[in-house]
């Protein structure tokens, strides 16, 4: 996001950042003006409070007959016929729930400001809901920004289609019925752009996006890493491939985002022991205490920006996040994804597919299965093939300042449209 608020704000635009309280320091120390919307309490302690204070993930038995692979096959040649059960029951009991926790809190104040200052063009992030809902309110046009797998739009079109072939008196919509309980507080009626935006920005090269947007502008991924410093080993030349291993800065942010034990770190840290590899692994100073030995190829450190490192690195060990997935891509690097962030199963679906890489769930890690598919991306030249082929797809996208016409273009349409039916 922030690259493209800068090339809006380089192009003479307006650009202002809304969020929780909790996140203004970030947004501020890009730059950037923010706008505090929401709770003082944070989006983790609303969601403690709902669990009763249990520390433990939510978990969810996936209701038969459903597959969730299936919702991440890239293209649609068996889409009609997925059953409503399980289209539904993901809807009203992942989708939903998700949908009024993040956004409930936030959807009066984003009015109410967007009312003071009214936008031109609202862009949302996916999770973000309530940012259509205030745009609506105001005349101003949306869409939505995409840098992961647009899962919510595949749902809600697998959705549509099943609710079809159902008789009228059960096609219950309760994401419907979220947003236009909203859009009726605010003097506006539902319609599907609420749900869908009315126009993508998405950074996945075209063969990877599940259910893209019928208006979708491509964007190329720039990395944002905050504050960076550049440390010297990172220049140096490697002494053999370099491994990246990562799982993010999720982990350090939410205490019970599932992920590798301190135990299946050290064996893999021991089962990669005697490979002739450097690998980088990024994990916090109180987890490093807690291992009690650290191989003579692997270098800790509590944090490396990606952007600097991943041109360096031969193969990356990650989690599945955006950034992380992203980067990689950008720069050519075979993956490694250990399933533990929320569109890891896409990712692992993705990478089948492409060939760019080989993913592990949660429950199969082993150290001597990281060594096993770590050893097949370093030796087998096909994954690194794939990898720069995905690269040249996602650098051949417009770069956040050849995007500004195009985004100008869609809010004088949109913005215009919805004013003379206000």
């Amino acid at each position: 996001m922030v690259p493209l608020a800068w090339a809006l704000r380089s192009a003479g635009h307006e650009v202002q950042v809304a969020s929780e309280p909790g996140f203004l320091d970030t947004i501020t120390e890009a730059g950037l003006t923010a706008v505090p919307v929401g709770p003082q309490e944070s989006l983790e302690q609303r969601i403690r409070s709902i669990r009763g204070g249990d520390d433990a993930p939510e978990q969810f038995e996936m209701a038969p007959p459903f597959s969730p692979d299936s919702l991440y096959e890239l293209g649609h040649a068996h889409r009609d016929g997925l059953a409503w059960e399980g289209i539904s029951w993901l809807l009203d009991n992942l989708v939903v729930p998700r949908t009024w926790i993040m956004n409930d809190e936030l959807v009066e104040d984003l009015v109410t400001h967007c009312r003071s200052w009214q936008p031109d063009l609202v862009l949302c992030d996916v999770m973000t809901h309530a940012g259509a809902v205030a745009a609506d309110a105001v005349g101003a046009a949306h869409g939505r920004l995409l840098f992961w797998l647009d899962v919510t739009l595949r749902l809600r079109r697998d959705f549509l289609r099943a609710q079809e072939r159902q008789p009228p008196h059960e096609r219950r919509d309760t994401l419907r019925a979220w947003y236009a309980e909203w859009a009726g507080k605010h003097g506006r009626d539902f319609t599907e752009e609420l749900v869908t935006g009315q126009f993508a920005v998405n950074v996945l090269p075209e063969r990877c996006r599940l259910e893209p947007h019928e208006r979708t502008l491509s964007l190329r991924y720039v990395p944002y890493n905050e504050r960076s410093v550049v440390r010297s080993w990172i220049n140096e030349a490697p002494r053999a491939p370099r491994v990246l291993m990562t799982f993010g800065i999720s982990a350090r942010q939410w205490a019970d985002l599932p992920g590798m034990s301190v135990k299946e770190l050290q064996e893999t840290l021991d089962s990669l022991a005697d490979l002739d590899i450097e690998l980088v692994l990024t994990v916090p100073g109180e987890l490093r205490a807690q291992l009690h030995s650290v191989p003579e190829n692997t270098r800790i450190v509590d944090f490396v920006p990606l952007d600097l490192i991943l041109p360096t690195c031969t193969a990356v060990i990650h989690h599945g996040g955006a950034g992380s997935f992203n980067g990689a891509m950008m720069h050519g690097i075979p993956h490694l994804v250990i399933g533990y962030s929320a569109d890891a199963p896409g990712k692992r679906v993705l990478l089948r597919q492409t060939g760019a890489g080989l993913s592990l769930g949660p429950d199969e890690v082993t150290g001597p299965r990281v060594r096993e598919y770590l050893t097949r991306l370093l030796e087998d030249d096909a994954f690194r093939v794939a990898a720069e082929r995905l690269q040249r797809e996602a650098l051949a996208h417009p770069a956040p300042s050849a995007l500004v016409a195009d985004l100008e273009r869609l809010t004088a349409e949109h913005r215009s449209r919805r004013a003379r039916g206000r």
